[in-house]
């Protein structure tokens, strides 16, 4: 049984709207420098994993005020977020390999594919291509502390996706959970305003 309160509900929509300014700030600033296929993977897929992560809060808001369980708001959330990140970070990485060589990857998908491996897996892709990319702008704005930031709110993705893989839903889960979520957000809203303030238009 899902242990939710109102205050832990709405307290979900905070690391959301973190990392819905840090997407603006992103697509702001890299707009008039990334090719159209670029800025396209990075608007659509931050944008998709904003609405996983704000319906999968209103879905905790309406389950804790009595409302209803609507089920499918919880269900989506892991395959939504998870394509979002992985085009977010699709577009930063073709962003920085814009006018190089391309280079052909060949990947041997495995013959079975068991229960909700492939989207963790598109979500640690996707949030390393973020976090790495960010890290190479923070390296050519002469930022490198802000390598230190990208990584920590790597491990606290990776540490929330952990946490949400454990069994058993507790209320104090649920709260170290959404702390460690709200955390990683702060982090990344914090380095995309560094590298806003220190120029990030130019530097890509």
């Amino acid at each position: 049984m899902e242990q939710f309160s109102v205050p832990m509900a709405l307290t979900d929509f905070i690391p959301v709207i973190l990392f819905g300014i840090a997407a603006v700030i992103l697509q702001h600033d890299l707009y008039s420098r990334m090719p159209k296929y670029a800025f396209a993977c990075l608007a659509a897929g931050s944008i998709d994993a904003f609405l996983a992560g704000f319906l999968k809060a209103l879905w905790k808001l309406l389950y804790a005020l009595g409302l209803c369980d609507f089920a499918v708001l919880n269900t989506m959330f892991l395959p939504v977020q998870s394509l979002g990140l992985l085009l977010t970070g699709l577009g930063l990485l073709l962003m920085l390999c814009a006018g190089r060589k391309s280079v052909t990857v060949l990947t041997a998908a495995p013959p079975f594919f068991k229960g909700t491996f492939v989207f963790v897996a598109m979500m640690v892709l996707g949030l390393g291509a973020i976090c790495a990319a960010l890290s190479v702008i923070a390296v050519r704005l002469k930022k490198k502390g802000m390598i230190t930031v990208f990584v920590l709110c790597f491990f606290c993705y990776m540490s929330m996706g952990y946490l949400a893989s454990r069994e058993g839903n507790s209320a104090l889960m649920n709260w170290i959970e959404q702390g460690v979520n709200t955390v990683g957000q702060l982090l990344l809203l914090t380095g995309v305003l560094v590298l806003h303030k220190a120029g990030m238009k130019e530097a890509v």
